[in-house]
């Protein structure tokens, strides 16, 4: 896209209400009136800042006379807005548009927070419920010697697991090996 095309597309978005306060045009159309080459000339930038008339009829006109002076102008233009209104420039709407050139691409950056959304306790709860059921069904198994492995497992493990749950698997350890 042209920056004629460009600016056309973002005209609205910048004449629309408290999007440029008066200060940060005045600065713009200073700007276009001191670079090199010279876009804007001293007769159209006191024009262009004119505090007699509104704000939004200024803006407009200067949009409207930047893209029929050519792609050159524009393109100053939004390097000016740039300088002086980083946080505007960037939410223009045509910039939105450039930064997305395919829409079927897939954001890796918004598929890395759509599968970390959780945060790590939930990693922790998941992982303590397969190690809790791996545990169980290491001591539920039939043999006599995988018992009282598990005994000494569970005896020496009361900071991995409260006292209270290692005493009722102890009790139950000692039941299945009962019977």
């Amino acid at each position: 896209q042209s920056y004629c095309h460009r600016l056309q597309h973002d005209m609205y978005f910048l004449t629309s209400t408290s999007r440029l306060n008066e200060q940060v045009v005045d600065k713009i159309v200073l700007q276009l009136n001191r670079v090199y080459p010279q876009i804007l000339t001293n007769e159209e930038a006191e024009k262009f800042r004119n505090p007699k008339a509104s704000l939004h009829t200024r803006l407009s006109d200067l949009l409207k006379h930047l893209q029929k002076k050519g792609d050159r102008h524009c393109q100053e233009f939004y390097r000016a807005l740039q300088i002086n209104a980083e946080q505007l420039f960037n939410d223009l709407p045509s910039r939105k548009i450039l930064k997305t050139p395919d829409p079927t691409e897939i954001d890796t950056d918004k598929e890395q927070y759509m599968l970390n959304d959780r945060g790590p306790v939930f990693f922790l709860a998941c992982f303590s419920v397969a190690a809790g059921l791996a545990l169980f069904w290491y001591c539920c198994n039939s043999e006599t010697q995988t018992i009282g492995r598990a005994r000494r497992i569970l005896g020496f493990s009361p900071i991995i697991i409260g006292r209270h749950v290692r005493n009722i698997c102890m009790l139950y350890l000692e039941d299945t090996s009962r019977n």
